[in-house]
Formats: C-alpha cells, sequence, structure tokens
C-alpha cells in the first residue's frame, strides 16, 4: 500500500516526520534510484526501494510491522489507551510514529515501573497468561515490618477479599528500618492490584510499588518516562523465556 515517504521514514525510525520531510526536500532520499524532492510524494515498501543517505530502509519497515517497547512507566499514568475522566495516559509518553499501541497487562495509577505496550495480540496473550510463566518482579516498600510468618502465608499463597486465591509467590526481604520495609516480590500471576491486596490483607499498607523485571528484560539505564524498542530477537526470545533469566 503506499505510504507518504515521511510517514514511511518515521514508521522506520529513521526521523520525526518533520525531519524527514527536510531529508526530501534535501534530495536525500531515494525511491528505486530516483532522487524525490517533492513533498506529499508516496511509496509501496512492498513494491519500492526506498533509501534515505544512501541506506535502504526496507528491512526496517519490515521488521517494524510489528512494534515492541519497553518503557519506565512513571506513577500517575494509565495503563490505557483511553479514559473518560481525562487521566495521563502510558500511549503519551510515546511518540506518534510508532503507531497504536496499546500495554501488555498493566501496572496501577501509583505503580512504577517495567511496561510492555505493541501491537502484536499473539505477544500480548502470550505474555500476559499465568501458564506461560513470565516472571514479573517488583520492589515493594510497606508500611511497618510484617513479621516472617505473614510474608509465609503470602509466599504460599492467600485468599483476596474476592475470594480469588493468589499462586505461591517468591518474596525476599531488602532491607528494614523502624517503620518500614521493602520486599522484592516476583510473580507469574497478575490479578489487579495483586501486592497492594495482598499486604493489606496482613495489615500492611503498600507505599511504594515499581516493576523492575519482566522475563529477562530489567530496568537498567531506563529513566522514569523513557522507553527503547525492543528487537524482533528480544520480543522472540521473551515468549520463549519460561522463567528464565534472574535479575543480577
Amino acid at each position: 500500500m503506499e505510504q507518504r515517504l515521511q510517514k514511511l521514514i518515521a514508521t522506520a525510525g529513521i526521523a520525526s516526520r518533520r525531519h524527514a520531510e527536510e531529508l526530501i526536500v534535501a534530495g536525500r532520499v531515494t525511491v528505486n534510484g530516483q532522487v524525490v524532492k517533492e513533498l506529499g510524494t508516496k511509496a509501496d515498501p512492498e513494491r519500492d526501494h526506498i533509501k534515505v543517505n544512501g541506506k535502504l530502509i526496507n528491512p526496517q519497515l519490515k521488521a517494524r510491522d510489528k512494534v515492541y517497547v519497553l518503557l519506565n512507566k512513571p506513577r500517575g499514568y494509565l495503563s490505557s489507551v483511553s479514559d473518560p475522566e481525562g487521566r495521563p495516559l502510558v500511549t503519551e509518553l510515546l511518540p506518534p510514529n510508532l503507531g497504536r499501541l496499546h500495554p501488555v497487562g498493566r501496572l496501577d495509577f501509583n505503580t512504577e515501573g517495567l511496561l510492555l505496550l505493541t501491537n502484536d495480540g499473539d505477544f500480548t496473550n502470550y505474555v500476559t497468561a499465568a501458564r506461560n510463566r513470565v516472571e514479573k518482579v517488583y520492589e515493594v516498600k510497606v508500611k511497618g515490618v510484617p513479621p516472617d510468618g505473614a510474608i509465609q502465608r503470602l509466599k504460599r499463597g492467600v485468599v483476596l477479599e474476592d475470594g480469588t486465591r493468589t499462586a505461591p509467590a517468591q518474596i525476599t526481604k531488602l532491607s528494614e528500618t523502624k517503620t518500614n520495609a521493602w520486599y522484592e516480590v516476583s510473580l507469574h500471576q497478575g490479578r489487579n492490584q495483586q501486592i497492594r491486596r495482598m499486604f493489606e490483607l496482613i495489615g500492611h499498607s503498600v507505599l511504594k510499588l515499581r516493576r523492575v523485571r519482566i522475563g529477562f528484560l530489567t530496568d537498567e539505564g531506563l529513566k522514569p518516562a523513557h522507553y527503547r524498542l525492543l528487537s524482533p530477537a528480544e520480543a522472540a526470545r521473551l515468549m520463549k523465556s519460561q522463567n528464565r533469566g534472574k535479575r543480577t
């Protein structure tokens, strides 16, 4: 299907649409070997060879048919593509040239950390299915210091207030003071607000919650509100991870 060159260049991740227009006007874009300088010119990446600065961009366009994004979500953003209340959305943290993406699972409005977004439904279904054991690791700050017996209950699984039972979880204490404690919690399950509800059940509210790992993907080097694209190879590896890869 034919599309405007500036859109194709932006979709390939070469430049923003505005910068792509500048590249076209400067004569740095060719279609089938012919220099194109007219804005609005269209091309079909299935049929035409498109080059920017002498480099063929068709491979990037093919690879970007499916987009995978790893976002470090800050507090105060909704993991959704729309909200009738007008709250900030995680999709607003991404540039429009990535196309229409949806969150893979969710993070609560006031929860920070790693969130995947994609346009690949099969990828979403795989990562969010508990049976596939894609591990999600969280760092949790709770009010007070829960006794060891209460933490052991959470590790084994507990019945929440709505009657659902949580699966066994890995929980490791990271640090504590007289007034609060930090834990690392590893889950394969994704019930709504599960970690907050688990700790509320034993009488210790969650003060801060952030997701620091999804499978082998970590938050290392990724600041809050920043994102990076996953390669198709990384996406494929995540779908085959089966709980491999620990945070180092």
